[in-house]
């Protein structure tokens, strides 16, 4: 089950930047036609009107997916932002109840908006709503991807859950979290 789940946080990770990687495509695209353009007006003096269509809209909607299913492999990593001011004086039994605390809270809020952004879509799709750019996207289709990356953040919030009920520590805890406590001992240790 554990390297099931550690897939499935990668591949998400992966999906992610495939998004961005297509944002950059996208986005390079645009600007070498900008520069032909322009180039064709210097020559010609008449611009030959290259563009992609919507292509601000897709960029959009590529970030919006790239952000959703960049969640849980970001938890998994440690690189959503924590503040640990007050848990980090605690240890034992006193901060795993707080850690419990605050991956429920997490995990209650992802499964609320998984749900409200799943009835939203479902909703796109039943009225057949549109976007308003040159090319007409049913808008289901990206916030489809939202409903899929909160979904495995809920699969990693509740994996973390599980983990921290029966003793063990959050995947995030020697990751992200503990970098700037692990570099100043070795800084003392140095020294």
């Amino acid at each position: 089950m554990r390297h099931t789940l550690d897939r499935l946080y990668t591949w998400s990770g992966y999906i992610a930047a495939g998004f961005i990687a297509a944002i950059c495509a996208l986005v390079f695209a645009q600007v070498i036609l900008n520069a032909i353009d322009r180039l064709s007006k210097l020559i010609t003096g008449s611009a030959i009107g290259l563009t992609i269509p919507s292509y601000s809209d897709f960029t959009g909607f590529f970030l919006t997916a790239a952000s959703f299913f960049a969640l849980a492999y970001a938890l998994r990593e440690g690189a959503h932002i924590r503040v640990t001011l007050m848990i980090q004086h605690t240890t034992g039994w006193v901060r795993q109840c707080i850690e419990i605390f605050c991956v429920a809270l997490a995990l209650a809020v992802a499964v609320y908006f998984c749900w409200y952004t799943a009835s939203l879509t479902f909703e796109s799709y039943t009225y057949n709503d549109l976007s308003a750019g040159i090319i007409a996207v049913p808008i289901w289709i990206p916030q489809f991807s939202m409903v899929l990356g909160l979904i495995v953040l809920s699969i990693s919030l509740l994996d973390d859950l599980v983990t921290l009920f029966r003793g063990g520590k959050p995947s995030y805890f020697d990751k992200g979290e503990n970098l700037l406590a692990n570099n100043s001992q070795q800084d003392q240790e140095v020294k």
